[in-house]
């Protein structure tokens, strides 16, 4: 039997209006518990409990910090590690650079007196050069010279053979 069977079978015609009427107030609280229920945890879940708020802020910053605290320990890790290996590589590059300064110094002083040298043998050269480009001017005057004598003396001689 279904609920509105029972009732009429049970009451009379006014009972029955009264169950009736008594069952659509029960359906209609049930209805209005059950909306109220879900709006309640609706907004339940909308406003939380202000402390459920602060902890689960607090909770949720814990886990940030925890997290830069790893990324700040490895970044400090790798920075003490180059502290530690830098100085002894910057150590051993000023000592390697002491060792090879005096050879540097030395070099850098042949090369100064060598420029020097090659200065002074360039402008000697240079004068030389002059000299000897005003001999050959003299040496080939001379011989044009001494050619114009031999080519008078020459046709001199040739006429007087020609002439005995």
């Amino acid at each position: 039997l279904t609920v509105w069977q029972h009732a009429s079978n049970v009451a009379g015609p006014r009972e029955f209006s009264l169950t009736m009427a008594s069952l659509r107030v029960l359906a209609a609280a049930c209805l209005a518990a059950t909306a109220s229920g879900a709006g309640l945890r609706g907004r339940t879940e909308l406003t939380v409990n202000p402390i459920r708020r602060v902890v689960t802020m607090l909770q949720g910053m814990q886990t940030k910090i925890q997290e830069e605290g790893k990324r700040d320990e490895e970044l400090y890790d790798k920075f003490m590690c180059y502290c530690k290996t830098g100085a002894s590589d910057l150590a051993t590059s000023v000592q390697a650079a002491e060792t090879k300064m005096p050879a540097v110094t030395s070099s850098l002083q042949e090369t100064t007196a060598q420029k020097a040298q090659l200065e002074t043998d360039l402008a000697q050269h240079k004068t030389d050069r002059v000299a000897a480009e005003d001999a050959i001017k003299e040496a080939t005057a001379l011989r044009e010279k001494e050619a114009g004598v031999f080519a008078k003396d020459s046709g001199d001689y040739k006429t007087n053979i020609a002439a005995t």
